[in-house]
């Protein structure tokens, strides 16, 4: 069995999140989703639980840190291909997603972009080319 990722965010309002991750092409699953969490599956082994900040606090005894201030994470999403990671910033920009927060990589090999949620967790999408990336972290560095 592949290990599997459970992203835990503290969300202020539930019912915007779920909307917000259903439209970035999120699945809600109602067995482990109610009034105060919701997970949303992305794969069979990626999954974001959004949890209301009273749950949340059920869970650790540190203040929750505002996403909007405070860089707590980074998550990174793969993509197949650079329209997709285009595609994704455009699906989470037209569902209140704040796009490009950072500047956009493009190593010619590698691209990636990033979006802030409703809550201001920052997620980053990227594309590789593994073969180009492998043969260019393998040429010789120029002197």
């Amino acid at each position: 069995m592949p290990k599997m990722i459970f992203v835990n965010l503290p969300v202020a309002d539930l019912s915007k999140s779920i909307a917000f991750y259903e439209a970035l092409g999120a699945v809600k699953n109602e067995q482990f989703t109610d009034h105060t969490a919701a997970c949303m599956v992305f794969s069979e082994t990626i999954h974001a639980m959004l949890l209301t900040h009273d749950k949340f606090r059920q869970f650790t005894p540190k203040r929750i840190a505002d996403a909007r201030e405070t860089s707590e994470v980074l998550i990174c999403l793969s993509a197949d291909s650079r329209d997709q990671v285009d595609g994704t910033l455009a699906k989470a920009a037209a569902a209140g997603g704040r796009a490009d927060p950072a500047p956009k990589q493009d190593y010619g090999f590698m691209y990636g972009r990033s979006f802030e949620d409703p809550d201001g967790h920052i997620w980053e999408v990227m594309w590789m080319d593994l073969a180009a990336a492998q043969e260019a972290m393998s040429a010789p560095a120029l002197a």
